[in-house]
């Protein structure tokens, strides 16, 4: 036992102390034993270690071709059919359009809404006449400023002197 590190004999003696505190307070089979005191042990000896397979490469849901169809957006992360991506993303992965479009390297021009659900939306807004200047203001402004305002009278003098005190 000299030969062991001091590094290796703290961990054998946590290993130990973690399973005896189990086996207190939970019933063990004597054949899970061994297995248990390796897990332990296993388990504090990777403990502060990176694993280089801990960077999982992102596969999307669907294909990125498949993704935009006129009357549903495919959401990348989990495959849903979605008219609006953007508070999907936000509400469930707390994404932004940018960040979502970096991970899955989509380009800038990438649509957040279904291209049929964008046309509704547009054409509701023409009908309603939004982007368009109003045709009352501009035609009624001009005819305000030919029209002199009246000179305005400033209040009466009084014809009396100052106030006695």
């Amino acid at each position: 036992m000299s030969d062991l590190s001091e590094g290796d004999s703290t961990l054998i003696t946590l290993t130990a102390d973690i399973v005896a505190a189990h086996v207190t307070n939970n019933s063990v089979a004597v054949s899970d034993l061994p297995l248990l005191i390796q897990n332990v042990h296993a388990a504090l000896s990777n403990l502060g270690k990176t694993e280089a397979a801990a960077v999982v490469k992102h596969e999307p849901a669907v294909s990125v071709r498949a993704s935009v169809k006129p009357d549903y957006i495919v959401c990348l992360e989990d495959g849903k059919k979605l008219k609006m991506l953007k508070r999907h993303l936000m509400t469930h992965y707390q994404m932004t359009p940018a960040d979502y479009r970096s991970k899955w390297n989509l380009p800038a021009d990438y649509p957040m809404v279904a291209p049929n659900y964008a046309e509704q939306r547009r054409t509701l807004a023409k009908s309603i006449g939004l982007g368009r200047r109003p045709k009352t203001a501009s035609a009624a402004a001009p005819a305000k400023t030919a029209k002199a305002a009246p000179a305005r009278r400033g209040r009466a003098k009084s014809t009396e002197g100052p106030p006695a005190q």
